[in-house]
Protein backbone atom coordinates (compact mmCIF):
# COMPACT_ATOMS: atom_id res chain seq x y z
CA UNK A 1 0.00 0.00 0.00
CA UNK A 2 1.50 3.55 -1.21
CA UNK A 3 2.05 6.05 1.85
CA UNK A 4 0.06 9.40 1.11
CA UNK A 5 1.89 12.38 -0.52
CA UNK A 6 2.33 14.99 1.63
CA UNK A 7 1.90 18.33 0.26
CA UNK A 8 4.27 20.32 0.92
CA UNK A 9 6.73 22.96 -1.00
CA UNK A 10 9.59 23.69 0.42
CA UNK A 11 10.64 26.80 -1.80
CA UNK A 12 8.88 29.51 0.19
CA UNK A 13 9.92 27.77 3.60
CA UNK A 14 13.42 25.96 3.71
CA UNK A 15 14.62 27.03 -0.02
CA UNK A 16 13.84 30.84 0.84
CA UNK A 17 16.13 30.16 4.55
CA UNK A 18 19.24 28.90 2.75
CA UNK A 19 19.06 31.37 0.34
CA UNK A 20 18.88 34.29 3.02
CA UNK A 21 21.54 31.98 5.37
CA UNK A 22 23.77 31.99 1.66
CA UNK A 23 24.04 35.93 1.16
CA UNK A 24 24.02 36.57 5.38
CA UNK A 25 27.15 34.33 4.96
CA UNK A 26 28.22 36.16 1.98
CA UNK A 27 28.07 39.42 3.67
CA UNK A 28 29.79 38.32 6.75
CA UNK A 29 32.86 38.07 4.44
CA UNK A 30 32.53 41.35 3.13
CA UNK A 31 32.28 42.45 6.43
CA UNK A 32 35.10 40.46 8.03
CA UNK A 33 37.28 42.20 4.79
CA UNK A 34 36.15 45.43 5.79
CA UNK A 35 36.87 44.98 9.68
CA UNK A 36 40.52 44.18 8.54
CA UNK A 37 40.61 46.90 6.23
CA UNK A 38 40.02 49.16 9.20
CA UNK A 39 42.23 48.10 11.82
CA UNK A 40 45.11 48.14 8.67
CA UNK A 41 44.17 51.76 7.84
CA UNK A 42 43.25 53.40 11.03
CA UNK A 43 45.00 52.36 13.99
CA UNK A 44 45.07 56.03 15.31
CA UNK A 45 41.13 55.81 15.89
CA UNK A 46 40.02 56.10 19.18
CA UNK A 47 39.84 52.82 21.67
CA UNK A 48 36.00 53.39 21.96
CA UNK A 49 35.74 53.13 18.31
CA UNK A 50 37.84 50.07 17.91
CA UNK A 51 35.72 48.82 20.76
CA UNK A 52 32.48 48.85 18.71
CA UNK A 53 34.03 47.53 15.51
CA UNK A 54 35.01 44.46 17.11
CA UNK A 55 31.85 44.13 19.12
CA UNK A 56 29.81 44.24 15.84
CA UNK A 57 31.87 41.59 14.37
CA UNK A 58 31.54 39.29 17.32
CA UNK A 59 27.47 39.37 16.96
CA UNK A 60 28.14 39.20 12.94
CA UNK A 61 30.03 35.53 14.12
CA UNK A 62 27.16 34.80 16.53
CA UNK A 63 24.52 35.46 14.05
CA UNK A 64 26.97 33.42 11.27
CA UNK A 65 26.39 30.47 14.15
CA UNK A 66 22.76 30.68 14.99
CA UNK A 67 22.06 30.88 11.33
CA UNK A 68 23.70 27.90 10.77
CA UNK A 69 22.51 25.61 13.23
CA UNK A 70 19.04 27.11 12.47
CA UNK A 71 19.69 25.88 8.80
CA UNK A 72 21.24 22.91 9.74
CA UNK A 73 18.03 21.73 11.95
CA UNK A 74 15.50 22.08 10.17
CA UNK A 75 17.16 20.90 6.55
CA UNK A 76 19.42 17.37 8.61
CA UNK A 77 17.62 16.54 11.89
CA UNK A 78 13.98 17.45 10.97
CA UNK A 79 14.21 15.84 7.14
CA UNK A 80 11.30 14.45 6.08
CA UNK A 81 9.02 16.48 9.19
CA UNK A 82 7.95 19.33 7.39
CA UNK A 83 4.99 19.70 10.13
CA UNK A 84 7.86 20.88 12.98
CA UNK A 85 8.18 23.62 10.84
CA UNK A 86 4.77 25.18 12.60
CA UNK A 87 6.36 23.87 15.71
CA UNK A 88 8.75 25.47 18.02
CA UNK A 89 11.42 27.20 16.88
CA UNK A 90 14.84 26.08 16.91
CA UNK A 91 16.70 28.24 20.24
CA UNK A 92 19.21 29.20 17.53
CA UNK A 93 16.97 31.12 15.72
CA UNK A 94 15.56 33.00 18.81
CA UNK A 95 19.29 34.02 19.15
CA UNK A 96 19.59 35.07 15.86
CA UNK A 97 17.00 37.48 16.20
CA UNK A 98 18.48 38.90 19.37
CA UNK A 99 21.86 39.34 18.04
CA UNK A 100 20.42 40.63 14.80
CA UNK A 101 18.91 43.78 17.62
CA UNK A 102 21.76 44.15 19.19
CA UNK A 103 23.72 45.14 15.51
CA UNK A 104 20.72 47.36 14.48
CA UNK A 105 21.17 49.20 17.63
CA UNK A 106 24.67 49.08 17.79
CA UNK A 107 24.61 50.83 14.07
CA UNK A 108 22.11 53.37 14.46
CA UNK A 109 23.45 54.14 17.60
CA UNK A 110 26.94 54.94 16.26
CA UNK A 111 25.08 57.24 13.53
CA UNK A 112 23.20 58.86 16.22
CA UNK A 113 26.38 59.74 17.70
CA UNK A 114 27.67 61.24 14.24
CA UNK A 115 24.29 63.25 14.17
CA UNK A 116 24.89 65.00 17.54
CA UNK A 117 28.74 65.33 16.81
CA UNK A 118 27.41 67.60 13.51
CA UNK A 119 25.17 69.46 14.58
CA UNK A 120 25.81 69.94 18.30
CA UNK A 121 22.52 69.35 19.87
CA UNK A 122 20.47 67.03 21.65
CA UNK A 123 16.85 66.69 19.78
CA UNK A 124 17.02 64.46 17.06
CA UNK A 125 19.88 62.57 18.46
CA UNK A 126 17.56 61.55 22.04
CA UNK A 127 15.00 60.77 19.85
CA UNK A 128 17.18 58.33 16.93
CA UNK A 129 18.68 56.47 20.44
CA UNK A 130 15.46 56.42 22.49
CA UNK A 131 14.53 54.58 19.07
CA UNK A 132 17.46 52.09 19.36
CA UNK A 133 16.48 51.05 22.40
CA UNK A 134 13.14 50.77 21.64
CA UNK A 135 14.30 47.57 19.13
CA UNK A 136 16.64 46.77 21.16
CA UNK A 137 14.01 45.96 23.80
CA UNK A 138 11.86 44.63 21.06
CA UNK A 139 14.42 42.05 19.80
CA UNK A 140 15.16 40.92 23.24
CA UNK A 141 11.42 40.17 24.15
CA UNK A 142 11.12 38.45 20.51
CA UNK A 143 14.17 36.23 22.34
CA UNK A 144 12.46 35.46 25.55
CA UNK A 145 9.29 34.95 24.37
CA UNK A 146 10.39 32.97 21.36
CA UNK A 147 12.53 30.57 24.13
CA UNK A 148 9.00 30.13 26.02
CA UNK A 149 7.32 29.17 22.98
CA UNK A 150 4.77 26.27 22.53
CA UNK A 151 4.19 25.96 18.85
CA UNK A 152 4.89 28.67 16.20
CA UNK A 153 0.93 29.53 15.19
CA UNK A 154 0.39 30.34 18.84
CA UNK A 155 3.25 32.37 19.70
CA UNK A 156 2.33 34.31 16.62
CA UNK A 157 -0.87 35.18 17.62
CA UNK A 158 -0.05 36.47 20.38
CA UNK A 159 3.30 37.97 19.44
CA UNK A 160 2.44 38.99 16.24
CA UNK A 161 2.28 42.75 16.92
CA UNK A 162 5.93 42.78 18.53
CA UNK A 163 7.72 42.04 14.91
CA UNK A 164 5.58 44.62 13.21
CA UNK A 165 6.51 46.83 16.03
CA UNK A 166 9.99 45.84 15.83
CA UNK A 167 10.18 46.77 12.16
CA UNK A 168 8.35 49.58 12.05
CA UNK A 169 10.81 51.47 14.43
CA UNK A 170 14.21 50.41 12.67
CA UNK A 171 12.43 51.27 9.80
CA UNK A 172 11.38 54.62 10.99
CA UNK A 173 14.97 54.90 12.80
CA UNK A 174 16.91 54.56 9.33
CA UNK A 175 14.65 56.89 7.63
CA UNK A 176 15.25 59.74 10.92
CA UNK A 177 19.01 59.03 10.70
CA UNK A 178 19.66 59.38 6.96
CA UNK A 179 17.95 62.55 6.80
CA UNK A 180 19.61 64.20 9.47
CA UNK A 181 23.15 63.34 8.13
CA UNK A 182 22.07 64.44 4.59
CA UNK A 183 20.43 67.35 5.59
CA UNK A 184 23.83 68.51 7.91
CA UNK A 185 26.59 67.56 5.28
CA UNK A 186 24.49 69.96 2.64
CA UNK A 187 24.65 72.28 5.72
CA UNK A 188 28.35 71.60 5.63
CA UNK A 189 28.95 71.60 1.93
CA UNK A 190 27.34 75.17 1.89
CA UNK A 191 30.84 76.46 3.81
CA UNK A 192 33.28 74.30 1.86
CA UNK A 193 35.41 74.82 -1.04
CA UNK A 194 35.13 73.43 -4.53
CA UNK A 195 36.97 70.00 -3.87
CA UNK A 196 35.66 69.79 -0.01
CA UNK A 197 32.40 70.09 -1.99
CA UNK A 198 32.71 67.49 -3.98
CA UNK A 199 34.31 65.01 -1.47
CA UNK A 200 30.92 65.93 0.91
CA UNK A 201 28.47 65.18 -2.23
CA UNK A 202 30.26 61.73 -1.80
CA UNK A 203 29.25 61.59 1.30
CA UNK A 204 25.92 62.29 0.96
CA UNK A 205 25.49 59.82 -1.56
CA UNK A 206 27.08 57.19 0.65
CA UNK A 207 25.01 58.22 3.25
CA UNK A 208 21.27 57.65 0.91
CA UNK A 209 22.49 54.59 0.11
CA UNK A 210 23.18 52.92 3.12
CA UNK A 211 20.20 54.33 4.67
CA UNK A 212 18.17 53.46 1.64
CA UNK A 213 19.32 49.93 1.64
CA UNK A 214 18.35 49.61 5.26
CA UNK A 215 15.13 51.17 5.52
CA UNK A 216 14.32 49.03 2.21
CA UNK A 217 14.85 45.64 3.85
CA UNK A 218 13.04 46.81 6.43
CA UNK A 219 10.14 47.54 5.04
CA UNK A 220 10.49 44.50 2.78
CA UNK A 221 10.74 42.52 5.41
CA UNK A 222 7.49 43.62 6.77
CA UNK A 223 5.47 43.36 4.01
CA UNK A 224 6.65 39.79 4.02
CA UNK A 225 5.78 38.87 7.46
CA UNK A 226 2.45 40.52 6.68
CA UNK A 227 1.69 39.08 3.58
CA UNK A 228 3.14 35.55 3.48
CA UNK A 229 3.36 34.77 7.32
CA UNK A 230 3.41 31.08 6.48
CA UNK A 231 6.93 30.67 4.84
CA UNK A 232 10.37 32.21 5.61
CA UNK A 233 11.20 34.46 3.17
CA UNK A 234 10.50 37.72 6.17
CA UNK A 235 13.04 35.32 8.59
CA UNK A 236 15.50 35.31 5.31
CA UNK A 237 15.36 39.13 4.86
CA UNK A 238 15.72 39.78 8.64
CA UNK A 239 18.86 37.76 8.88
CA UNK A 240 20.19 39.58 5.32
CA UNK A 241 19.19 42.78 6.61
CA UNK A 242 21.29 42.34 9.89
CA UNK A 243 24.29 42.60 7.11
CA UNK A 244 23.34 45.76 6.12
CA UNK A 245 23.64 47.66 9.12
CA UNK A 246 27.31 46.48 9.86
CA UNK A 247 28.19 46.72 6.71
CA UNK A 248 26.92 50.58 6.29
CA UNK A 249 29.17 51.10 9.85
CA UNK A 250 32.27 49.91 8.64
CA UNK A 251 31.83 51.31 4.94
CA UNK A 252 31.60 54.73 6.52
CA UNK A 253 34.39 54.19 8.85
CA UNK A 254 36.84 52.82 5.57
CA UNK A 255 35.35 55.54 3.38
CA UNK A 256 37.79 57.95 5.17
CA UNK A 257 40.37 56.23 3.32
CA UNK A 258 39.16 56.88 -0.22
CA UNK A 259 38.31 60.13 0.70
CA UNK A 260 41.43 61.08 2.41
CA UNK A 261 42.92 59.82 -1.22
CA UNK A 262 40.99 62.05 -3.54
CA UNK A 263 41.67 64.73 -1.61
CA UNK A 264 44.97 64.32 -1.54
CA UNK A 265 45.19 64.21 -5.45
CA UNK A 266 43.51 67.47 -5.56
CA UNK A 267 45.43 69.32 -3.61
CA UNK A 268 48.11 69.78 -5.92
CA UNK A 269 45.59 71.70 -8.74
CA UNK A 270 43.70 73.98 -5.97
CA UNK A 271 47.23 74.80 -4.18
CA UNK A 272 47.48 78.66 -4.51
CA UNK A 273 50.28 80.21 -6.11
CA UNK A 274 52.76 81.10 -3.47
CA UNK A 275 55.79 84.11 -2.90
CA UNK A 276 59.22 82.75 -3.87
CA UNK A 277 60.72 84.85 -1.06
CA UNK A 278 58.26 82.48 1.25
CA UNK A 279 58.99 79.32 0.15
CA UNK A 280 62.83 80.30 1.10
CA UNK A 281 62.15 80.81 4.61
CA UNK A 282 62.53 77.63 6.72
CA UNK A 283 62.43 77.17 10.48
CA UNK A 284 65.52 75.75 12.67
CA UNK A 285 65.14 72.47 11.70
CA UNK A 286 65.18 73.41 7.91
CA UNK A 287 62.12 72.57 7.08
CA UNK A 288 60.15 75.15 4.54
CA UNK A 289 57.17 76.87 6.32
CA UNK A 290 55.38 76.31 3.36
CA UNK A 291 55.66 72.39 3.96
CA UNK A 292 54.70 73.13 7.48
CA UNK A 293 51.54 74.83 6.16
CA UNK A 294 50.48 72.19 3.64
CA UNK A 295 51.30 69.34 6.04
CA UNK A 296 48.71 71.66 8.51
CA UNK A 297 46.36 72.20 6.08
CA UNK A 298 46.13 68.56 5.27
CA UNK A 299 45.93 67.78 8.93
CA UNK A 300 42.95 70.16 9.53
CA UNK A 301 41.35 68.41 6.48
CA UNK A 302 42.02 64.91 7.71
CA UNK A 303 40.51 65.51 11.19
CA UNK A 304 37.61 67.23 9.26
CA UNK A 305 36.86 64.16 7.48
CA UNK A 306 36.80 61.89 10.34
CA UNK A 307 34.58 64.45 11.98
CA UNK A 308 31.97 63.82 9.00
CA UNK A 309 32.32 60.02 8.94
CA UNK A 310 31.60 59.87 12.50
CA UNK A 311 35.34 58.57 13.72
CA UNK A 312 35.90 61.12 15.87
CA UNK A 313 33.37 64.21 17.72
CA UNK A 314 34.87 67.46 16.84
CA UNK A 315 38.09 68.74 15.65
CA UNK A 316 38.37 71.10 18.49
CA UNK A 317 38.27 68.44 20.95
CA UNK A 318 40.63 66.32 19.11
CA UNK A 319 43.50 69.41 18.75
CA UNK A 320 42.91 70.16 22.70
CA UNK A 321 43.72 66.20 23.55
CA UNK A 322 46.44 66.05 22.02
CA UNK A 323 48.01 69.43 23.04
Amino acid sequence: MESPAISFDPNPSIGALQIGVLISSILFGLTTMQTYLYYTRFPEDPRKLKALVVFVWSCELALVVCSADTLYRYTILDYGHPERLLQRTPASLEAAVFFCGIIAASVQSFFSHRIYSLSKTLYIPLLTWTLSVLRLLASTTAFVSGLLMVDFVSYEAQWGWLGISLWSVSTANDFIIAATLVFLLIRQRRNAQKTTAALVDRLIAWTIETGTATSAFGIATLVCYLTMAGNFIWIALFITGARLFSNSLLASLNSRFALRALNEASVPFSTPVINVSTTRRSNANGISLTEMSRSTQWEDERRQWDVLTGAIKDTSETRAAQQ
